[in-house]
């Protein structure tokens, strides 16, 4: 496993061969309130741990599968959500950017611009989100070979990206469900630039309650444990404290009360991959 790139973000330093790093949040921006306690919560689990974090949430979930599904704040009211976290909780904090006329603003608040899935073709959009010097998080299409995020890599890298990140979140499998190729993992590596391992999104089941996306929580775990054995620099995991009552993908959402458990394992599987990762080198 070759080491990819590093990425500077504060006192952290993204890829490469440090330990992973975590991107986690609500999935959608519920509350200033409940933004502020999910991610007191969250960087006080990691700093125990001493995992570099960013927080995620969206200010706008401009791909529901309904037009009756919670999509946040807005532009506006979601980023000032999101500088208020950042600043008073001193930690990086990133969201989803879906036009290019959001990104300049978002680029203002944002230590991150993370370009959604079914987004990650969008030339003009990957290319205005790089321009803006900010790390740019490309989540892999469902519909895309990791093989082809290559000329993902190649836009933004076109535009002067900062930094680059690449993100697995499972691949369409007929009907409302995806699966993981793990295979993906070294394979988008290769190009040199770290790769996330998006470990909610992978249990979704699109559109499969219906109206809404349906779930497989019980497997977010295993699948995180899998994707650092395999080798990854990140993972992306969306948490709740009442997934059942979230707004947004409470079904493919982790309780937050599990999260501490979850990462003390995934720490350990990454030190015996990256110990074994520079004996190699």
């Amino acid at each position: 496993m070759t080491p990819t790139s590093v990425i500077p973000l504060g006192q952290w330093k993204l890829g490469g061969n440090n330990p992973f790093f975590l991107i986690s949040g609500p999935c959608v921006i519920e509350s200033e309130p409940h933004c502020m306690e999910m991610a007191g919560r969250l960087k006080e689990i990691t700093a125990r741990l001493k995992i570099p974090f960013i927080f995620k949430a969206s200010y706008d979930k401009a791909n529901r599968t309904s037009i009756h599904s919670h999509r946040g704040p807005g532009l506006e009211k979601g980023l000032e959500i999101l500088q208020k976290v950042g600043q008073e909780l001193q930690i990086p904090v990133t969201s989803d950017v879906h036009e290019v006329n959001q990104v300049e603003p978002a680029a203002q608040v944002l230590d991150m611009l993370q370009i959604p899935a079914f987004l990650s073709r969008q030339t003009d959009l990957i290319q205005a989100a790089a321009a803006t010097g900010r790390i740019v998080n490309i989540k892999k299409g469902q519909f895309l070979a990791p093989w082809d995020v290559q000329h993902v890599v190649e836009k933004a890298q076109s535009a002067g990206a900062a930094g680059i990140i690449l993100t697995e979140r499972g691949v369409s499998f007929g009907y409302n469900n995806l699966v993981t190729d793990f295979k993906a993992l070294p394979i988008m590596r290769a190009l040199g630039v770290p790769v996330v391992f998006d470990a909610t999104h992978s249990v979704q089941l699109p559109g499969g309650a219906g109206g809404w996306s349906g779930g497989q929580a019980e497997f977010i775990p295993h699948l995180a444990r899998a994707a650092v054995a395999v080798g990854t620099d990140g993972l992306f995991i969306e948490v709740h404290d009442h997934p059942e009552k979230a707004l947004s993908d409470g079904a493919n959402a982790l309780q937050i009360d599990e999260v501490e458990n979850v990462l003390s394992q995934l720490q350990e599987i990454d030190q015996l991959v990256k110990e074994q990762l520079t004996a190699d080198n």
